[in-house]
C-alpha cells in the first residue's frame, strides 16, 4: 500500500476513472491520509470524495480546528478534493470540515481514515500501516493451496470486549489477547476465530455492528500493530481469522458517513430506500460506483493489510431484498415492481468476482435467512458467489426441537431429519452464533429441558449432533463449557463455571468432540457431497432415535452415529451396518469422564449376517440416554475409544 513517504504525491487520470466506475479495488491508497513526497518534502496528502460540496477543508489540532489555511482544491471533473500539508506527523488528529449546498458547516470523519480517537471522541487519526514485521509467511503460502471445501472447519465466534476481562474491568487489548485466546482456542479444537466487527463504531452497544470506519480498527483494544501482532500469532499457530462486516447499512452519527457533503452520499436519494428502521440506520446507496468502490476496497483492505482469511457477511438477506427486516410504512420495489434490490445483487457479485480474483481461497460466508437460491453458486452460473452460507434453517429447527420437554419430542421427529433434504444444496456452515444467546434467547445450556443433569446431557447431545451433521461449524464463546446465563455483552464470560463439575466435563467432552472431529476425514472430507452423508435409521420418531453413516473419500473411512434423543436406555438395540468385521465405541457422551451415567459399549461389537435398516449386516449396541453414540470398524491402528 502507498501509506510510505516514498509514494507519490499525483493522483493518476486511471485513479480517478476507476474509482467513479466503481473498479478502484484499492481506492484505500487514493482517499484518506497518506504519507507521501511533494517536490522532495514529506508530508501528508488528503484525498476526500465530497462530490456536492462547497467547499472542504482539513482540520485538526496542527491548525487549531480552523481551515482557513488547510483549504481542499477540488481536482477538475471529478467529486474529490485533495491537500498536502508538509511536516505533518502520525497521530495528528484531523476532520474534514464540509461547507454543504445548503451553507451549513459540518465536520466529518475521514470515511478511509486507518485510526481513530478512543470513543466518545471521534477525531480520525494520521497512522501508517507499513511498520509491522510480519512472520506469518509460511500460512499465507500455505494458504494459497487451502481446499476450504474438503478440510475440517470449526469457527470460534468472539466479542473481543467480553470474553475476558481485567480484574479491574479493562479490556484486554489485542496483543493481549493474543497471549490467552489463541492458545486457548488451539486447546479447545477450534481451526478459526471469527471475530465480532473490529471496525471503529460509536457505541459499545451495538457490538461493531453500527460503523462509522469502515478502514479504521477500533482503538478500545490497541493500535493496528497490536492487532496485526494478533492475527500474526493466529497464523502462527495454524488458526485462520475470519472478521464479520457489514455492508448492508451504516450508522447516523454526525461525524459518520451520513449525509456526509450535506447530501445523501453514501446512501440513497429516496428516503423509503435509504432508511433502516428497525435498526436507527442507513443503507448504502449500491447504485453508486463511488460507494462500490469504497465497499469492495474495504474488503480488499482487511485481507491486504492485516492478512485476514475471510468474512462473515452480515444481513445479506436485508441487501438483496429491499423489504426484508425493514418495516416501512410502504413496501419498496424496484424497476420491475419485484422486491429484489438488483444493485445491490450486482454489488455482491461484483464483491465475490473481486475478491476470488485476487485471494482464490477466501472464506466469504453469507448469512443469508430465506430461501434465495444459489447463495454459494458461481456468479458465471446465476449464483451470487459466495463460498458458505450459514445454515439458519438448521439451526432454528434443532434448538426449536431441543427446547422440546422429551416427552414431546417423537411429535417432533421432522425437526431432527429435515434439514437432510437440502443439507447439501448449498456449502453451508452449521452457525450456534451470538444471536442465539441473546434478548431474551437465553444460553444454549438453559433452552435444554429438564432437571441439570438432563439439560448438559441434551446440550452434549446436542454438540454431537452438531459435529457429525454435514457442514462447517461455528461456535459463539462460552458454549463450550456450558455458559448458564445469556451473553452479557458488558461483561465477561463467567469463567468461574469452570470451578463446577458439570461444566467441567461438559468443557472436556467439547474438547475432545472437537479434536476427535479434527482427526476424522469422514466428518469433514465430503461435508458438502451428498455421497458424504448416508441414513440408517431416520424414521424412528417412537423412541426419538436416528442413526446415519458419515463417510470420506477413502473406501472404509466412514463412522456409524446413533443420537438418542430420548431419556430411556436401549440394551440390545439393532442397528444395520454396511460390512462384516467388528465395530468399537469411538465416542460417547455418556461417559462418565464427560458427566454421563457410563451406558457405553466398551468392547468390540461382532457384526451379524443379518440385513437391517437396508444395509446388508447389523449388529447390537446399547443405546445411552441423551446421548449420541460414534462407532467405527476396528482396525490395528484403531482399537480403543477416545477418552476426555
Amino acid at each position: 500500500m502507498n501509506n510510505t513517504v516514498d509514494a507519490c504525491y499525483e493522483i493518476t487520470p486511471t485513479d480517478l476513472y476507476l474509482f467513479h466506475e466503481g473498479t478502484l479495488y484499492e481506492s484505500y491508497n487514493l482517499l484518506g491520509a497518506h504519507f507521501v513526497k511533494k517536490a522532495n518534502q514529506e508530508g501528508v496528502r488528503f484525498t476526500v470524495w465530497a462530490p456536492h460540496a462547497r467547499g472542504v477543508s482539513v482540520v485538526g489540532d496542527f491548525n487549531h480546528w480552523n481551515g482557513e489555511n488547510h483549504q481542499m482544491e477540488r481536482i477538475k471533473q471529478s467529486g474529490i478534493w485533495v491537500l498536502f500539508v508538509p511536516d505533518l506527523k502520525e497521530g495528528e488528529l484531523y476532520k474534514y470540515e464540509i461547507h454543504t449546498p445548503s451553507n451549513h458547516i459540518i465536520l466529518k470523519a475521514d470515511p478511509y481514515a486507518f485510526y481513530s480517537e478512543l470513543r466518545p471522541k471521534t477525531a480520525s487519526v494520521i497512522k501508517r500501516l507499513d511498520t509491522y514485521n510480519w512472520q506469518d509467511s509460511k500460512w499465507m503460502a500455505q494458504r494459497k493451496k487451502e481446499d476450504v471445501y474438503h478440510k475440517p472447519m470449526s469457527i470460534y465466534e468472539v466479542h473481543i470486549g467480553t470474553w475476558k476481562q481485567k480484574e479491574t474491568g479493562e479490556f484486554y487489548t489485542y496483543r493481549e489477547l493474543a497471549d490467552e485466546l489463541i492458545e486457548y482456542v488451539v486447546d479447545n479444537g477450534f481451526t478459526h476465530i471469527e471475530l465480532m466487527p473490529v471496525m471503529e463504531h460509536p457505541y459499545d452497544k451495538s457490538w461493531g455492528y453500527q460503523l462509522t470506519g469502515y478502514y479504521s480498527l477500533t482503538s478500545r483494544y490497541g493500535t493496528p500493530e497490536d492487532f496485526m501482532y494478533f492475527v500474526d500469532q493466529c497464523h502462527q499457530h495454524q488458526i485462520g481469522v475470519i472478521l464479520d462486516w457489514v455492508p448492508a447499512h451504516f450508522c447516523k452519527d454526525a461525524h459518520g458517513l451520513g449525509r456526509f457533503d450535506g447530501t445523501p452520499l453514501y446512501e440513497p436519494i429516496d428516503f423509503q430506500r435509504a432508511e433502516r428502521p428497525a435498526w436507527g440506520t442507513y443503507s448504502f446507496d449500491f447504485s453508486k460506483p463511488e460507494v462500490v468502490s469504497f465497499l469492495i476496497s474495504n474488503a480488499m483492505f482487511w485481507m491486504d493489510v492485516y492478512h485476514i482469511d475471510g468474512f462473515r457477511i452480515d444481513a445479506v438477506s436485508s441487501m438483496v431484498y429491499l423489504n426484508h427486516d425493514n418495516p416501512l410504512p410502504e413496501r419498496i420495489y424496484n424497476q420491475y415492481g419485484e422486491e429484489e434490490n438488483l444493485e445491490a445483487i450486482a454489488f455482491i457479485k461484483k464483491l465475490n468476482e473481486a475478491v476470488f480474483h485476487k485471494y482464490p481461497t477466501a472464506l466469504m460466508m453469507a448469512e443469508e435467512a430465506t430461501d434465495w437460491p444459489l447463495v454459494t453458486s458461481p456468479t458465471d452460473v446465476g449464483g451470487l458467489g459466495f463460498n458458505f452460507k450459514w445454515n439458519m434453517g438448521w439451526v432454528n429447527d434443532i434448538l426449536r426441537y431441543m427446547k422440546l420437554d422429551i416427552s414431546h419430542r417423537p411429535y417432533h421427529h421432522n425437526l431432527l431429519t429435515f434439514s437432510l433434504f437440502y443439507a447439501f444444496s448449498e456449502n453451508f456452515v452449521l452457525a450456534f452464533s451470538h444471536d442465539d444467546v441473546v434478548h431474551g434467547k437465553r444460553s444454549l445450556l438453559n433452552k435444554m429441558p429438564g432437571d441439570y443433569w438432563q439439560k448438559f446431557a441434551n446440550l452434549r447431545l446436542l454438540y454431537g449432533y452438531f459435529i457429525t451433521h454435514p457442514g462447517k461449524k461455528l461456535l459463539f464463546m462460552g458454549g463450550e463449557f456450558g455458559q448458564f446465563i445469556e451473553w452479557k455483552d458488558e461483561e465477561q464470560l463467567d469463567w468461574l463455571l469452570l470451578d463446577y463439575e458439570s461444566h467441567t466435563k461438559l468443557a472436556r467432552f467439547f474438547r475432545t468432540l472437537q479434536h476427535f472431529y479434527q482427526q476424522s476425514s469422514c466428518l469433514w472430507r465430503l461435508d458438502h457431497d451428498q455421497e458424504g452423508f448416508e441414513w440408517i435409521d431416520p424414521n424412528n420418531h417412537k423412541q426419538s432415535i436416528i442413526s446415519f453413516i458419515r463417510k470420506g473419500k477413502r473406501k472404509g473411512d466412514y463412522a456409524l452415529i446413533v443420537c438418542n434423543f430420548s431419556a430411556d436406555v436401549y440394551h440390545n438395540f439393532r442397528i444395520g451396518v454396511p460390512s462384516l468385521g467388528k465395530y468399537i465405541e469411538v465416542l460417547n457422551s455418556d461417559d462418565v469422564s464427560f458427566g454421563g451415567t457410563g451406558q457405553c459399549n466398551r468392547q468390540p461389537i461382532a457384526v451379524q449376517k443379518k440385513p437391517y435398516h437396508n444395509q446388508r449386516y447389523s449388529m447390537e449396541i446399547t443405546v445411552p440416554p441423551l446421548a449420541i453414540s460414534v462407532f467405527m470398524k476396528q482396525t490395528q491402528k484403531r482399537q480403543g475409544r477416545v477418552k476426555g
